[in-house]
Parts: C-alpha cells; structure tokens; sequence
C-alpha cells in the first residue's frame, strides 16, 4: 500500500475488534454470571452504546477544531482502559452502570475518528478500505475463539482481565499511528447540515438505524440464549467467529460487488436476508446447521450494510466534514439503534419466548427493507 501505514492501520482494528470479540459474545453472560436480570442486561448494553449518540459528535468536532484527530484517539483509548479498569472494584449494578457510561463514552469515540483517519491515509482509493479493515473481522475472530475455550477452562469470572489486555492494546498501537493531512479539503460551499438534509443520506441513517434496532436481541442474548439451549462456551465462540468469518469473506470481495451493483440493490439484498437471519436464529435453535446458515449471513446483515455506508458518507461528507460524517454514522447506527435494540430486546426476553423476540428483530428488518425500496437510491 503505497504511502499508507497498512500494517499500523490494521494493528488498531486488530486490536479494536479484538475487544468487542470480548464485549459482544461474553459480556451479557458475565453480566448474568453477577446476578444481573434480563432487564438489567438489556439496559447496561443499551449504555455501552448509548454514548455512541454524543461521544463520537463531541470529540469529532474536537479533533476536527484541533486538527490533531490521532491525540484525540490516543487519548481516549487510554482514557477508556483506565475507567473499564473500574469493574474490578465493584460489582453491584449501578457501579458497573457509572463505569459503563464513562468508560464507553471514550471507547466509542475512537472508532469513528479512526474511521476517518484511514480514508484520510489512502485519499480516494476506498477499495483498500476493504483490505486493511479486514483485520479487524480477523481480531474478533481469534479473540471469540480464544476467550470462548478460555472462560470454558478458567470461568467467566476471567472476562474483564482479558478485556483490559485487549483495550491497552488498542492505546499502545494508537502510538504508532501517524496523523494523516487531507489531500484536498473539497467543495466546502454545502454545509454539514445542508449535506445531512439530502433525502438519501437521510433515508440510508434510517435504514443502518432500523438494521442496528433489529440486530438487539443477537447482540444482548445470542450467548445467552445459546448456553439456555445447551451449547457451550467454546461452541458459542465458534458460532460468533464464523459469522464474522463470513464478513471477512465479504470484505474480499465487496469492491467486485460495488463495480457491478448499485448501493440500493446491495442494501435491498442485505436488509431482506437479515430478516430471514433472525427468523432462523429464532426458530432454529435445536438445529445447528440452521444456526451455521444464519451465521453466515451476518456478511449481509452486517457487513455490506456496513461497508455501503462508509462509501456513503465518503461521498457525501467531504474535507473538514468527514470525521462528523463518520460520527454521525456511529451516533445514529450504532448509538441510536443500539440503544433501542438493547432496550426491546431487554424488556421482552424474560417475558416472551426467544422464538416471538427474533420475530420482532425480522419485523424490523421489513421496515427497513420498506425504507430502503422507496426511498434510498432511487432513480
């Protein structure tokens, strides 16, 4: 990769990803390890990604003042390991809920500012986006199969210490990351909110919204739903890491992808295999090959969503506006949608079959596939 740091780039996702392979699979079964509720589980996720809808905004207008976007990332990546260092003090709910919010409200910001980095490092050639982020796919990946076989033979009980490793990992990386100087700084005669009202860009953050809405009961109790259902901890790292497998497949081939379709046909397909996805995981639970399938189609539910919107906001959102570009994405995706996702999937997990849940989860996904036909990237 010319000019382009490949290796330190891809080191931070490594090491970013790396630690949601902890967060994403194992958390809510630590969180249940301590006693927590279905409720209390829902609503600590919901924290974890709520900050999402003001961290990244915040500190994306800070680097974006200061013009120094990798202290701002080396900076609240070590500020984050230190507050998540917190969890060994305490463990009633509201201490794990204060550490929670402080500690995601740095780790959150540091995705999207990173985000914008990387396009920054390589300019207009998005293609090797693909090629560098896929580290990231890979680090979740090793660390859903490693801390899976880990937590069967030491506990759960050994999560956060392997969680801390990890983020201190994301902060000594983010050392060796260089500052990237925009090649141009584009047309800057629209605003940012001039950009924001276009009715694409509006309809596509509805859509990536309604896609993170529905994926909240897989984030918050896929684990736990899965050891309900007999499967253990190695099993459920397996079956986290072959869906992501299955986004690092996709990754290798969505360039060829974008030359021959559209953004609106590849949404269309990705939203309406996300509602079979959740059908599958909700019906299909006493069938292992019927939850391998649904895995592998978290590259449509996920990962060419995911990709789509990071060309998306490289289009629209040019020079001084893209790291707000990139934060927006996050806040309203990640953080909004999180939220929500936590939030429903929390409040009806304990009281309604699993099976009605993901239900819920594909209804969802119909909305978006219903926004995604009207109204985005139509002639």
């Amino acid at each position: 990769m010319a000019r382009a740091p490949y290796w330190r780039l891809s080191g931070f996702y490594l090491f970013y990803f790396s630690t949601l392979g902890g967060f994403l699979p194992y958390w809510g079964l630590y969180l249940q390890d301590k006693g927590f509720k279905a409720e209390q589980i829902g609503e600590l996720a919901a924290m974890l990604v709520g900050t999402k809808i003001i961290a990244p905004n915040l500190w994306s207008w800070i680097a974006d003042h200061t013009g120094r976007g990798i202290l701002v990332i080396r900076l609240v990546s070590f500020l984050a390991a230190l507050a998540f260092a917190g969890v060994f003090i305490y463990s009633k709910f509201w201490w794990i809920a204060c550490v929670t919010l402080v500690f995601s409200f740095f780790w959150n910001a540091a995705l999207p500012q990173f985000e914008a980095l990387t396009l920054t490092h390589i300019h207009d050639d998005t293609p090797r986006y693909s090629r560098i982020r896929i580290w990231g796919s890979i680090g979740f990946i090793l660390a859903a199969l490693w801390i899976g076989r880990a937590l069967d033979v030491f506990g759960i009980s050994f999560l956060p210490s392997m969680i801390l490793v990890l983020m201190t990992g994301i902060w000594l990386v983010s050392q060796t990351v260089p500052e990237a100087v925009p090649s141009h700084l584009g047309d800057q005669q629209k605003g940012l909110l001039e950009i924001i009202k276009n009715p694409t860009v509006i309809a596509f953050l509805v859509v990536c919204i309604l896609v993170q809405v529905s994926h909240g009961p897989y984030y918050v109790f896929y684990s736990i739903y899965l050891e309900e259902n007999g499967y253990t901890g190695t099993e459920t790292g397996q079956l986290w890491a072959l869906g992501v497998l299955a986004e690092v497949v996709l990754f290798l081939f969505i360039h060829h992808l974008l030359k021959r379709y559209s953004l609106r046909q590849i949404l269309l397909v990705s939203v309406f295999l996300s509602m079979l996805r959740w059908l599958m995981i909700g019906w299909g639970v006493d069938h292992l090959w019927v939850l391998v399938t649904a895995q592998l189609l978290h590259a449509a539910s996920f990962g060419s969503t995911h990709v789509a919107a990071i060309h998306l906001i490289h289009q629209y959102f040019h020079g001084r506006f893209h790291g707000r570009g990139q934060a927006l994405y996050s806040s309203a995706s990640f953080g909004v949608g999180g939220v929500v996702g936590s939030l429903y999937s929390g409040f009806l997990w304990e009281g309604h079959s699993p099976a009605f849940v993901y239900m819920i989860a594909s209804g969802i996904s119909g909305l978006a596939l219903i926004v995604t036909w009207n109204w985005v990237g139509k002639p």
